[in-house]
């Protein structure tokens, strides 16, 4: 069995924002060589996210509606007591996750119609890295 880790980088410039990172996967398994098996993607941030749906924008604007009307930035956290500000996006990443695993299938991410993996960001503007962990033959 083969394993591959690599880590991707990113920093927004806005607090909140939603990435397309699926190129990003596909050529980190490219390089692992593997082609039956299975790739993890996940966060390793607690107010940042990975999940799997479809690329579209009303959709993303959908989605950072919704998460602002369940945990507004602008409420009152108990962990913003802390000298933090950011007590909505560790709640918004539960809401949202923290990683996906994809199978791989003849080399390439065995995907349903539509799907692809995104980075949310819930805290921006700092540097933030997912790591992507492929395993197979």
């Amino acid at each position: 069995m083969r394993s591959y880790r690599e880590e991707l980088w990113f920093e927004t410039k806005t607090r909140r924002a939603y990435l397309n990172i699926t190129a990003q996967v596909e050529a980190a398994v490219r390089k692992s060589g593997v082609r039956e098996g299975l790739v993890l993607v996940n966060a390793m941030h607690i107010t940042a996210s990975v999940y799997i749906n479809d690329d579209e924008a009303g959709l993303l604007q959908d989605y950072d509606t919704f998460l602002e009307r369940l945990a507004p930035h602008d409420a009152t956290y108990r962990h913003n007591n802390t000298g933090e500000d950011n007590g909505d996006a560790h709640i918004k990443r539960q809401l949202m996750g923290r990683e996906v695993v994809v199978a791989i299938t003849d080399g390439k991410l065995d995907f349903g119609p539509w799907e692809q993996i995104f980075y949310g960001e819930f805290d921006g503007r700092r540097r933030k890295r997912v790591l992507v962990k492929v395993i197979g033959e």
